[in-house]
């Protein structure tokens, strides 16, 4: 009776320690809608060509393509080595928006773009090409396509979009993926708005955050993931099957010991 209840106590232990991270905390889109305690906290999707405004230190894409390639040349030309914040990169220019939100454009000059997004700081710039040319298309994006990811991710640090728009769960990938000790469900996005960071929570385990405005990460956005208290205790993601192993060799010894 003895070994038998020693048994079951190791047993009830081993179920403990193999289950000390709910599923419901790293399976990802899950159904929450059915819970009569939920509430949807999440707005409408959003483009982030539209949302996301310029910022001080980005990096603009532009070219200026003319009929006449000797007029297209002087309007993609390098302003000089000394004062310049363009570089060129095959059939584009990188413009540098300093301090002060501006961009030295050839022979126009500063131009600001100040509480502009994509959108309208292309339409800025077609505005100051217009007493120029009158016939001319104009390519205008954004050049420093990157976001930062901290914390509970297997690669750290800067990493660079490799596209205009990704999802979050495509940062998360590019991340590496966060580790089984990462709180999914309570993802930190720091996103650089005109007045100021603002923090918003998201949890990725539910689905709802595919119809949300952030589905999609933004230029500059930070992603921090909290690790659990598990992993602020010291304990690795071997825990649970190394000390499973352990106690199973204590006992078996002790078992042995007490025939």
């Amino acid at each position: 009776m003895k070994h038998s209840n020693s048994f079951f106590i190791f047993v009830f232990i081993v179920t403990i320690l193999s289950s000390c991270i709910p599923q419901k905390e790293y399976v990802l889109l899950q159904d929450k809608s059915s819970d009569k305690k939920y509430v949807n906290p999440y707005d409408t999707l959003t483009s982030i060509t539209d949302n996301y405004y310029l910022q001080a230190n980005d990096y603009l894409f532009i070219n200026v393509s003319t009929p006449d390639p000797k007029i297209s040349e002087f309007f993609n030309q390098s302003r000089g080595v000394g004062g310049s914040n363009s570089q060129r990169n095959e059939n584009f220019f990188y413009y540098l928006l300093d301090d002060s939100m501006n961009i030295d454009f050839p022979y126009i000059g500063k131009i600001n773009m100040s509480s502009c997004n994509v959108r309208m700081g292309k339409d800025k710039l077609h505005e100051a090409l217009k007493p120029f040319l009158k016939e001319y298309s104009l390519t205008f994006k954004l050049a420093s396509n990157t976001f930062t990811a901290l914390g509970e991710f297997r690669k750290q640090g800067v990493l660079v979009m490799q596209k205009e728009q990704i999802t979050i769960f495509e940062a998360v990938a590019m991340a590496g993926g966060i580790t089984p000790f990462g709180k999914q469900r309570k993802m930190k996005i720091v996103r650089q708005m005109p007045d100021g960071p603002v923090t918003y929570q998201v949890d990725l385990t539910d689905k709802n955050i595919v119809n949300s405005e952030y589905y999609y990460i933004y230029p500059n956005d930070m992603l921090y993931v909290r690790p659990m208290k598990a992993k602020q205790f010291g304990i690795g993601e071997s825990f649970s099957i190394g000390m499973i192993t352990t106690l199973l060799a204590l006992f078996l010894t002790i078992q042995t010991l007490t025939k």
